[in-house]
């Protein structure tokens, strides 16, 4: 079933909503400023008047409301069919009531020549041909089937039909375990939270670390300066105890 855009018949519907306001309100209300139809006489329900006025606008109120807040195409085009006769009824309702009895039909209008003219079309014949014009339009606009209408009507048909899978996400194996109430919950300081004591894991034996090797410094090289060879020769003026021995070249004799 295609489904009519509310905006379809949204205009039509609030003006025979409108009229059916005006048609019921002035039936009841208009013997105040004497605009009525005998007798003038304000919230007086006579027969003629609740046939005659009173019915047909309810008819077009409810066909209007019909229009306004459905989005079915059949059910829109039922409202306004209602409104539609209704309408109809404010035309012919008027003539068809001479057949009555005098009791059940509606009185004379009130007032003057051109008064009586005015409460005629306002109250009957005029608001019935207003009321069947808008009702027509908004069948009209209900018996076309827009481009946009067939398209949304189609979408909503394939989403209807199309199967919703569920994919199933993997759990990963490695997903941590969830926070029961006795663990700290941690901050978002960005600190880290710190362990209670009895909760802390225990530390293992510290092993002795091997201490390093001590390399023994180099000991400085001595420098032994080679006795001076004796000399045959005693140079003046030096000291006595000097050594007074010859020295002997190899091959000479002792």
């Amino acid at each position: 079933m295609l489904r009519v855009p509310r905006s379809r018949g949204a205009f039509s519907g609030v003006i025979l909503v409108l009229l059916g306001l005006w048609g019921g309100l002035a039936a009841l209300a208009g013997p105040y400023f004497h605009f009525a139809f005998a007798p003038d006489k304000a919230w007086s329900f006579t027969s003629g008047r609740v046939w005659l006025e009173i019915l047909p606008a309810c008819a077009l109120l409810v066909g209007g409301l019909i229009l306004l807040v459905s989005a079915n195409r059949a059910t829109a085009a039922a409202g306004a069919w209602i409104a539609a006769l209704g309408g109809a009824w404010y035309v012919v309702g008027g003539p068809l009531s001479m057949l009555w009895s005098a009791a059940d039909r509606l009185g004379p209008p009130v007032g003057g020549t051109t008064r009586q003219v005015v409460e005629q079309i306002a109250l009957l014949t005029g608001l019935g041909v207003v009321a069947v014009f808008f009702a027509a339009v908004a069948l009209g606009r209900l018996a076309v089937v827009g481009v946009k209408d067939a398209r949304l009507a189609e979408r909503e048909a394939y989403v209807e039909e199309a199967p919703t899978v569920e994919e199933r996400r993997p759990v990963p194996e490695d997903r941590p375990d969830p926070i029961h109430a006795t663990q700290p919950f941690p901050r978002r300081t960005g600190r880290v939270p710190v362990t209670p004591p009895e909760q802390a894991a225990p530390r293992p034996p510290e092993q002795a670390a091997p201490r390093p090797v001590e390399q023994a410094a180099p000991r400085p090289v001595e420098h032994t300066v080679p006795p001076a060879e004796p000399s045959d020769r005693r140079v003046a003026g030096g000291p006595a105890n000097d050594d007074t021995r010859t020295f002997r070249r190899p091959g000479e004799g002792v």
